[in-house]
């Protein structure tokens, strides 16, 4: 009961955070796009009307990020029992489309520019408000990525991202300007060009970082360690495996794991054990997750049968590990499981060593399970 309120609390604290954090973006970027289109229209500079286009996209953007942020908040339901936290990654989705459709327009313009040019009319006035709007964007995207790293919002993070992209961006405006006045040449329709380019590039990036959660990529592997040791560091545990981690959003991750304990430890104490263990990984690392245990034997007994397995394995490259090793001597049977590259051929690989296993030990029948290396 404590763990679910204070899951409520903080997903309610982070959805205030986010939607703050993305009100201060839309200002910020309706200010700028109202100066930039005044200033390029006056100018007759596509280079700063795009630029402003860009920043309308930004504020859509941040719109989009505090709609996704109370869908995700929304409880979990009988249709969606692992609740909603995944629209915050369809979120990002959303602003990659957005901004890969508004540099492909950008692009369009800018290139009919290259190639009917027409003479933009720069003043001191107009690098002033380039200037200050640089600085504007620079400062928007520092913060957006701060509250996204702080808040794990990886749509205020993209929405901080391509908010430095555009202070690159006006840069290159600024240029162009610099160029035309001193120079008296006009690269107007180019800088166009590389903006939208740039655009192009910041909405793949942003698009390839939100399917990676939704197509299940693999977690950090350092994260992986650290529970991994943290688990490993309770008295009675043996050994941690099989830890799989699922990202159901930024503030929900669900893992499971295997611990090993002697086969004579009781039930009640096994309880407790795995107990105590789900609650302290969830106070320190925010995740809910459940415990399985593997038995096993007393650690002499049956070593030199371990041991004969080992040195089975080291013949089998695909073997990341053995373990879940367990003798049942009345039923005269032998249960592991060994984790294998994803490339390997499991079947030869589990048929290999059984048979390999019954030609040293034949009295014996074997069970064994293939895993996969979901953490690392």
């Amino acid at each position: 009961m404590e763990q679910a309120q204070d899951i409520s609390r903080n997903a309610k604290r982070r959805e205030s955070n986010i939607v703050q954090a993305s009100i201060v973006g839309i200002v910020g970027n309706v200010v700028l796009v109202a100066f930039k289109l005044l200033v390029g229209l006056a100018a007759h500079s596509i280079a700063i009307i795009l630029d402003a286009v860009n920043n309308a996209t930004d504020v859509l953007s941040s719109v989009i990020t505090i709609i996704g942020t109370k869908l995700a908040a929304r409880r979990a339901s009988r249709q969606y029992p692992f609740g909603f936290g995944r629209m915050e990654y369809m979120t990002s989705l959303a602003i990659a489309v957005i901004i890969l459709i508004a540099g492909g327009i950008s692009l369009w313009e800018a290139a009919v520019k290259v190639i009917w040019p027409t003479d933009p009319d720069y003043s001191t006035f107009t690098l002033i408000v380039i200037i200050a709007s640089i600085l504007v964007k620079v400062g928007i995207g520092i913060y957006l990525k701060r509250r996204g790293k702080t808040l794990r919002s990886s749509a205020l993070s993209a929405s901080g991202v391509d908010s430095d992209n555009d202070a690159i961006l006006t840069a290159g405006t600024l240029v162009a300007a610099l160029v035309a006045l001193i120079w008296q040449v006009n690269i107007d329709g180019a800088i166009g060009v590389i903006i939208s380019l740039f655009v192009l590039k910041s909405g793949c990036d942003i698009l390839r970082e939100a399917v990676s959660p939704i197509l299940g990529a693999r977690c950090d592997n350092g994260l992986g360690t650290r529970l991994k040791s943290f688990i490993s560091s309770y008295d009675g545990v043996l050994g941690t495996y099989d830890i799989i981690l699922d990202d159901f959003g930024p503030n929900e991750m669900i893992g499971a794991a295997h611990i090993e304990v002697d086969d004579d430890m009781r039930a009640a104490q096994i309880h407790e054990l795995t107990r105590r263990i789900s609650e302290d990984v969830y106070r320190e690392f925010r995740i809910i997750i459940t415990i399985g245990v593997y038995a096993a034997n007393p650690h002499d007994r049956y070593k030199p049968m371990r041991r004969t397995l080992h040195e089975i394995v080291e013949d089998y490259p695909d073997v990341l590990q053995v373990h879940g090793f367990y003798v049942d001597e009345q039923r005269k049977l032998v249960t592991f499981d060994l984790v294998l590259e994803f490339r390997a051929d499991n079947e030869a690989v589990r048929t290999g060593v059984i048979d390999r296993m019954k030609s040293a030990y034949p009295a014996y029948e074997y069970n064994v399970v293939i895993d996969a290396d979901y953490v690392g």
